[in-house]
């Protein structure tokens, strides 16, 4: 599990050092910097997992593009090239990678990678080692550790769920689940992964009700059941066509339609419980506005879901606006399906209100095992408050 990620003149931080829990929630105000901290994680794995021999870290790819050295790197430092990813991890413990390239560049060359464990000295691998190469921006010696090997399990298997999810299509295409393990930054894969893995049973700790079959197709269709109900799915391949048709349903009373022809909600839910059941142990996944589309109530559900599947050994990292999300997260702690220790509430500024006010940019909430929050920012899910003041007269 990853336990702290530290970023140094990346994007929109100067320095930031913040723990990640086993939930760990993101919220702010827009463009201070929350997508920032996963593309961060992102960056990394989209290297690891298409360029296993490669010093360079690569700022586009098939999962994440975002441009030039000079797009990434901490925008006040006009002439700065150079910037550093620092993560915490429960099995490799302390990794740092330090970036270099010239700002109009679209990748960043390795410049530095320091690695060090409890008891044991620092390994440093620099630029210009030509007796040690690299495998998954990692010395090898890392690599060929068992927790090396268990760190980059994790990270190649990130999967990411970008704000701009694909909506509903007539057609998905479907490709060979050896190559294409996630359900993709945009839930494009999500149909795909059903249609060749849908089969497999799913791990008992994310089972969702007695009487439901575990395989991740029945699963999926309970766990959807849920937030849409009567929801019922099919999933086939198109004849001589390298596509998959999705129909659904729901209503008993009603035939298998097109998911144009259904609520949108569906086409954003879908990706992300295909994304938590086919999760591996441990694995890391990270979703943009999870509650995006969904009723209020969805929303709390969606929160809920979310706390549980973090309990049951998954690692997850949300960015939301919605405070229904929030309060399914707090309604799961109190019903102990996760505990408060192992949930993580961060408030964002941005740097020039953080620097006018005198306030961190990354601001720490603490939760009991109630679900009560020990101080709300001003900002942080109050709006609101603020509209029931002014609407009464008070404000």
């Amino acid at each position: 599990m990853i336990t702290k990620i530290g970023l140094s003149n990346f994007k929109c931080f100067e320095n930031l050092k913040l723990p990640i829990h086993r939930l760990t929630l993101l919220s702010g105000l827009n463009a201070t910097g929350k997508s920032s901290v996963m593309q961060a994680l992102v960056l990394l794995h989209q290297t690891m997992y298409e360029h296993e021999w490669s010093r360079l870290l690569k700022l586009n790819g098939s999962t994440l593009r975002l441009g030039r050295v000079k797009d990434v790197v901490y925008q006040p430092s006009r002439t700065s090239r150079q910037m550093s990813i620092a993560l915490q991890d429960s099995d490799a413990k302390d990794i740092e990678w330090t970036f270099i390239q010239r700002r109009d560049a679209m990748s960043m060359a390795v410049r530095q990678v320091k690695w060090q464990r409890p008891r044991m000295e620092e390994c440093i691998w620099k630029e210009g080692d030509q007796d040690r190469r690299l495998q998954y921006l990692l010395p090898e010696e890392l690599t060929r550790s068992r927790a090396g090997k268990k760190f980059v399990e994790r990270m190649r298997g990130l999967t990411w769920l970008s704000a701009e999810r694909m909506g509903p299509r007539d057609l998905y295409q479907l490709e060979d689940s050896e190559f294409r393990s996630q359900v993709g930054p945009s839930g494009e894969y999500a149909v795909s992964k059903l249609y060749s893995t849908g089969r497999k049973q799913i791990r008992k700790t994310l089972l969702c009700e007695a009487g439901v079959g575990p395989t991740l197709i029945e699963q999926v269709e309970a766990h959807m059941k849920k937030f849409f109900p009567g929801f019922v799915m099919t999933v086939d391949a198109v004849r001589r066509a390298n596509v998959g048709e999705l129909g659904v349903k729901t209503s008993p009373d009603l035939d298998f339609h097109r998911p144009a022809h259904t609520g949108f909600g569906i086409s954003q839910v879908l990706p992300i419980i295909v994304a938590v059941l086919s999760s591996d142990p441990d694995g890391l996944l990270l979703i943009e506005n999870p509650g995006v589309h969904l009723h209020p109530a969805g929303q709390s559900q969606m929160g809920e879901f979310l706390a549980e599947a973090a309990n049951a050994e998954i690692q997850i990292v949300i960015e939301t606006h919605s405070d229904h999300v929030l309060n399914g997260i707090r309604r799961a702690i109190k019903k102990g399906r996760l505990k408060a220790s192992e949930t993580g509430l961060y408030f964002f500024r941005s740097r020039h209100q953080a620097a006018e006010s005198g306030m961190d940019q990354v601001e720490s909430m603490t939760i009991n095992a109630e679900g009560h929050i020990d101080n709300w920012p001003v900002g942080f899910f109050d709006q609101l408050d603020h509209d029931l003041d002014f609407l009464a007269g008070w404000d």
